[in-house]
């Protein structure tokens, strides 16, 4: 789906950072690397606007994480929509920003990018107090454009989420959900390399033995949660999908 609609959805992203005064970028917690996109922070500073890196998920990642972000990425605001964490730090950082940059505004306008899936509706509801945009754990749901009055001065323009231009990284999408669990190919193919990134976290999750041979693991995995096929034999598909959906919803924590 991204392939086919990814020239429409850099033009409204393009079209965003031109009309927004303030941009917010949106990370993932747990992947702050994986998420960022430098193809964007870069049409941002080529424009001379403020950008905001907002931490998002951060119920999600370890401290010392967290931590190192404040480190690297400025100005950074950690949020967590789901722990209720945040809102005011942000909002304050956007006007903060935006006074320095065009002295005081009656409004303010404050585009939201990102990954696809990264939460940026999540945020919009949580920073506007009631849901306005849709939210959807399947990546893509925002095709276009909406805005968004958070308060009298703040109102948030959703996007769509895309990629880089020329990223078909299948692993690091299943693992940001960019690529939905129900969507992924070869499911235990996947969660085998999952496990060979993140050594020993599915495993104390599903509190099995770590070994060499992962599809023997996944097999394991299976038995124990009785994910059975005629005969009694492992529903490896199955339970991949089960995996991936925890991995994917952070149950499953690296």
């Amino acid at each position: 789906m991204f392939d086919r609609n990814k020239e429409s959805y850099w033009k409204a992203v393009k079209k965003v950072i031109r009309e927004a005064d303030v941009l917010l970028l949106l990370l993932d917690a747990r992947f702050v690397d994986e998420t960022r996109n430098v193809e964007i922070e870069n049409k941002v500073r080529a424009t001379g606007k403020p950008l905001i890196y907002v931490i998002a998920k951060s119920d999600l990642a370890e401290k010392e994480k967290m931590e190192a972000c404040k480190r690297t990425l400025r100005p950074s605001v950690f949020v967590s929509a789901k722990g209720r964490t945040g809102r005011m730090w942000l909002k304050e950082r956007i006007i903060i920003e935006a006074e320095r940059a065009y002295g005081d505004r009656e409004r303010i306008r404050v585009g939201v990018l990102g990954y696809p899936n990264v939460g940026k509706s999540s945020l919009i509801n949580y920073m506007k107090g009631r849901r306005s945009a849709p939210i959807s754990s399947l990546s893509g749901r925002t095709k276009s454009t909406q805005v968004i009055k958070s308060d009298r001065k703040i109102y948030f323009i959703d996007t769509p989420g895309v990629i880089p231009y020329l990223e078909k990284d299948e692993l690091k999408h299943t693992t940001t959900s960019v690529i939905d669990f129900m969507k992924v190919r070869d499911p235990d193919l996947m969660v085998a390399e999952l496990m060979r990134k993140y050594p020993g976290k599915i495993e104390a999750y599903f509190n099995v033995p770590v070994g060499e041979d992962k599809q023997k693991i996944i097999g394991e995995i299976a038995l124990r949660k009785n994910m059975l096929r005629k005969g009694g034999l492992p529903d490896i598909e199955r339970i991949c999908r089960s995996i991936l959906r925890d991995f994917q919803s952070g149950k499953i924590k690296v």
